[in-house]
């Protein structure tokens, strides 16, 4: 069981090679030792077609947040810091934000966790 979803636009136009992008992905989150904890998966549509390419963290009892405007593969080091600074901050509440790179730019929205 892992700890967060990683969701990865499958709709977002453009020139795209989604198995590409799935990989580079894949690696950063091996190499930063977080693929047992960061399940990738990929969703239609995020709302952000304007911007694409978009993606999604969300994990139980935690924060959703949806990035766009991305380069899944130039980002993907940045997309697996802000995976760790993400599992590491209470609720998934990031504060401080410079440790995500350019994603720190690429906020679309960030949604509070649900109480119970």
């Amino acid at each position: 069981m892992t700890d967060i979803l990683l969701s990865l636009c499958s709709s977002c136009a453009g020139e795209r090679d989604i198995e590409a992008e799935r990989a580079a992905l894949q690696v950063a989150l091996d190499r930063t030792g977080l693929s047992a904890r960061v399940a990738l998966a990929e969703h239609p549509c995020f709302g952000a077609c304007e911007a694409p390419v978009a993606i999604a963290m969300q994990g139980q009892g935690r924060a959703t947040y949806v990035f766009s405007d991305l380069d899944p593969v130039g980002d993907a080091a940045d997309i697996a810091a802000t995976c760790r600074l993400y599992l590491d901050s209470p609720a998934g509440w990031i504060e401080d934000a410079r440790d995500c790179g350019r994603l720190r730019l690429c906020l679309r929205a960030r949604i509070p966790a649900l109480s119970s």
